[in-house]
């Protein structure tokens, strides 16, 4: 098997015209062709993700993005945030969350915690 690292976007442009070969019919695991379509696999989603690596949405939009998913109101966030002022501070950007706050988001709305840890935009430009 004559496989090399991806390194250039050639490599990734020759890796992905190989792959695509299987998709209309997927080789089965492990064979030869089934063990060469994984580890190219592996290799252009290693690549992927460092070259096209995919950010975390903004806390705020996060949360709001959960609300229309789910269609919650302000109302709804009330327990895992406070009173209804504190979820409008939060929904507006003028107050950051807090720590109980993100876990609370997390656990009753399945809101990823890690979306909801990063700095809002607004304060990353100040």
């Amino acid at each position: 098997m004559n496989i090399r690292p991806i390194r250039t976007e050639v490599d990734y442009k020759a890796a992905l015209r190989e792959v695509s070969a299987y998709f209309d019919n997927e080789p089965e695991p492990g064979t030869e062709d089934g063990d060469r379509f994984d580890i190219l696999m592996t290799l252009i989603e290693h690549y992927e993700a460092q070259q096209f690596p995919v950010d975390l949405p903004d806390p705020i939009e996060a949360i709001k993005f959960r609300m229309e998913q789910e269609g919650l109101t302000a109302k709804d966030l009330e327990p895992a945030i406070g009173k209804r002022n504190r979820v409008y501070e939060i929904l507006n950007g003028k107050r950051n969350l807090t720590l109980v706050m993100v876990w609370k988001l997390h656990e009753m709305f399945g809101i990823p915690a890690e979306s909801l840890i990063k700095p809002p935009r607004h304060a990353e430009s100040n």
